[in-house]
């Protein structure tokens, strides 16, 4: 009977060191995990996402089927919506701004830049994924390739459907955006803009349909490369390295007043007259065919040129380039060609130079040219 009566306080002085092994088995088996997926995320690329709104962040509204709101949803909510993403790289997001991108502004464009340059500059990031709406996405891009310096990838991305849409794109070009910032083959590329499964170049991307996924297009030069749906990612040419010299930005928030005015069948000179009158210190021709307009509006800005206002013809038609000295004797005018810009990036890069102090013809023409 002693033996039999000495058992149970035997077994319950070892109960908790018996209860406490699983514990710590377990306590062990989750640290490896943890350890094994920071272990994992240890050497991902760390992403910096800046969000400004756009279609890729709207919300359904009730005012009409397929009606939205842009900008409603944050950088952060995007990030979580997609799944896969924390495989891909370590990532952080900031708001810049929550607005449709018909909104976009100078003030937001410099609060891109000078993140983004913090960001290299300080290594806080290896790579920036900026969401961004799909109005003025080209113009946005063609600034920041423009001004960012370094050869970091910078990667925008935007979509065509909201994000409550039954078939949202956002989601997909997200991922697709962050898997090309994070791959090395980006770096040295400029700006890329990333959607419906194709890369393309700040400089050459346009939007060219109202509402259909498949818009962005390069007509001159093509895609930079394209994400298959297996994961893959295609370059169809090696990067180049750091290109061109970066322009600075100006001090304050906002650049000099450039006007685009729209040459048409019967056109006077009265747009060019305004655009002047309100002060524009450049004005960009959206010319028919290449480059070209009436008589009348070519006066108009022959004798705006006389003034020191800068004269770029650019053209309405999508692609081609605009040629000096063929259809307007440009020297004598002292007029400045696009090349291959359309006329809101040929307005942005005038912006810039007239910014950093370069009016004279020549040097304006030089700087055109040296975007190629």
């Amino acid at each position: 009977m002693t033996k039999h009566a000495a058992r149970p306080a035997i077994h319950g002085r070892n109960r908790p060191l018996i209860l406490a092994v699983p514990l710590i088995a377990l306590a062990l088996w989750s640290w490896g995990i943890a350890t094994a997926q920071a272990a994992e995320s240890a050497g991902l690329p760390r992403i910096l996402v800046l969000a400004t709104g756009g279609t890729i962040a709207g919300q359904a509204d009730a005012r009409a089927t397929g009606a939205y709101k842009s900008g409603q949803i944050s950088g952060e909510q995007l990030m979580q919506s997609v799944p896969g993403l924390d495989k891909l790289a370590k990532l952080n997001a900031e708001q810049i701004s929550s607005i449709g991108s018909q909104d976009m502004n100078d003030k937001v464009w410099f609060a891109l830049a000078r993140r983004i340059q913090e960001a290299f500059d300080k290594n806080e990031a290896d790579a920036i994924v900026i969401t961004h709406g799909t109005d003025t996405l080209e113009e946005t891009a063609f600034f920041l390739d423009n001004v960012v310096r370094g050869d970091k990838p910078v990667v925008i991305v935007g979509s065509m459907r909201p994000a409550t849409a039954v078939s949202a794109d956002g989601p997909g070009n997200l991922y697709e955006a962050v898997q090309v910032a994070a791959d090395p083959r980006s770096r040295g590329r400029g700006v890329l803009a990333v959607l419906n499964d194709k890369i393309q170049g700040a400089r050459s991307v346009t939007k060219t349909n109202t509402t259909s996924i498949e818009t962005f297009s390069s007509a001159n030069d093509g895609p930079v490369g394209y994400v298959d749906t297996a994961g893959g990612i295609r370059f169809m040419a090696q990067a180049q390295g750091l290109k061109r010299a970066t322009y600075q930005l100006p001090a304050g928030e906002q650049l000099p007043r450039v006007a685009i005015v729209y040459s048409h069948a019967n056109m006077d000179a009265v747009p060019i007259e305004d655009a002047i009158s309100h002060g524009a210190k450049g004005i960009v021709l959206a010319g028919v065919g290449d480059g070209n307009t009436s008589k009348p509006a070519l006066d108009a800005l022959e004798a705006a040129a006389k003034k020191g206002i800068i004269v770029v013809r650019s053209t309405r038609v999508r692609s081609g380039f605009v040629t000096r000295n063929v259809e307007v004797d440009d020297d004598k005018n002292g007029f400045v060609v696009s090349e291959d810009l359309n006329p809101q990036k040929a307005r942005v890069l005038t912006q810039l130079l007239i910014a950093g102090g370069v009016t004279a013809p020549a040097e304006l023409q030089k700087a055109f040219t040296a975007t190629w």
